[in-house]
């Protein structure tokens, strides 16, 4: 097993409901290098007995935080420099290939339905989303962390 790398950007989870897309977040975390997971409202977080499902020991090895406001830990992060950047479909996201990502910066997935809630949006930096080329609006929110998480890993990298 190759040297644990961890890039300097985090990522934040809005009120996601389903514990298996929590520990699927959990091991793409760990793949990819995420310095550390912020569970924020309802996520469910270690030890909720479906996270290891599909975590498979990833719980274990990120650094994580459970927060119950969303909106708090959003300003606190701010407060310290994090820039943050909403993961959403709006008029004004920019898709997320076209993006500098600086360190500390924070991904933010939201409800696996209802997506992230107009008050986080307005805290954003920044509004990202995957261009959409089928007939269906969105990914799965743990397919897109991943997306997200190794590009960002990946620009990081190549600096």
């Amino acid at each position: 097993m190759s040297q644990k790398i961890t890039f300097p950007y985090d990522i934040l989870l809005d009120n996601i409901r389903s514990a298996l897309n929590v520990g699927a977040i959990f091991r793409t975390c760990d793949s990819a290098g995420v310095r550390k997971l912020h569970l924020c409202g309802i996520t469910p977080y270690p030890p909720h007995n479906r996270i290891p499902k599909t975590a498979l020991g990833a719980e274990d090895t990120v650094e994580w935080e459970k927060t119950a406001n969303t909106l708090e830990r959003i300003q606190q992060l701010k407060k310290a420099g994090h820039k943050i950047f909403v993961v959403e479909q709006t008029p004004h996201s920019k898709r997320f290939n076209e993006v500098e990502y600086p360190e500390n910066t924070v991904l933010v997935f939201g409800h696996e339905i209802t997506g992230v809630s107009p008050e986080v949006i307005a805290l954003a930096d920044e509004c990202i989303e995957l261009p959409m080329f089928g007939s269906k609006e969105s990914l799965n929110v743990a397919t897109t962390a991943g997306i997200l998480a190794y590009h960002v890993s990946l620009q990081m990298e190549a600096r």
